[in-house]
């Protein structure tokens, strides 16, 4: 890992330590159970992370377990996480995955990309935080955040989500792996934004090589 990295990691650990955390992260918080932190990382698909908080909150206070859960009928599943973002589309992928889970895993998340991954709804994001915080296995989790900040900070060169998780397991050592996520995600909710970055109240703008950023 370069120096630059070292310090920007270390800066913007610093800057956001008193952050409100990603929704997930709240929930991982609140309960280390791998359930809900895979429940409420589908809700949060593209929702923003207050609608995710609530519509969890609603849908944990009537579920606790993947039975629970599978014998909601899909209205009543839709109900409870509306309005997050294709709330009709995740109350289905919701119950499949409780059915699946009760089925062949003994109503256990399972503990293995793989596994996950033959999940449906479950991509390598929603795989790689489950792992993280569900069970404390080290992967890169690679969202929107993760991918925009990092090419911008020079860190990887990429187009596609799959690439920087791998370049990033390149440079970044095994104990930043779960971190990066959080701080990549605070960041750019907060000052790294997709449109009107923050530019000049970064505290990492001396090591930050601003590619794509327009010089205003």
């Amino acid at each position: 890992m370069s120096i630059d990295v070292k310090k920007t990691i270390r800066i913007l650990k610093k800057h956001l330590a008193k952050t409100q955390l990603p929704s997930v992260s709240q929930v991982a918080e609140e309960t280390a159970d791998p359930f809900r932190i895979l429940v409420s990382t589908i809700i949060s698909l593209r929702t923003k992370d207050q609608v995710t908080m609530e519509a969890s909150g609603r849908l944990f206070d009537v579920i606790k377990t993947p039975a629970d859960l599978a014998r909601l009928t899909h209205k009543r599943i839709e109900r409870l996480i509306y309005p997050a973002g294709f709330y009709k589309t995740k109350a289905k992928t919701l119950k499949k995955i409780a059915g699946i889970l009760i089925d062949k895993y003994d109503s256990a998340v399972p503990d293995t990309e793989e596994q996950l991954l033959s999940l449906p709804g479950v991509g390598r994001k929603t795989a790689n935080l489950v792992l993280n915080l569900g069970f404390g296995i080290q992967a890169v989790c690679v969202d929107t955040h993760v991918h925009r900040v990092s090419n911008r900070l020079g860190w990887v060169k990429s187009k596609k989500p799959e690439e920087t998780e791998r370049q990033l397991m390149e440079i970044l050592p095994g104990k930043e792996w779960i971190a990066i996520n959080e701080l990549l995600v605070q960041f750019g909710q907060t000052v790294c934004r997709p449109v009107g970055p923050k530019c000049d109240a970064c505290p990492v703008f001396l090591y930050c090589k601003r590619v794509g950023v327009e010089k205003k």
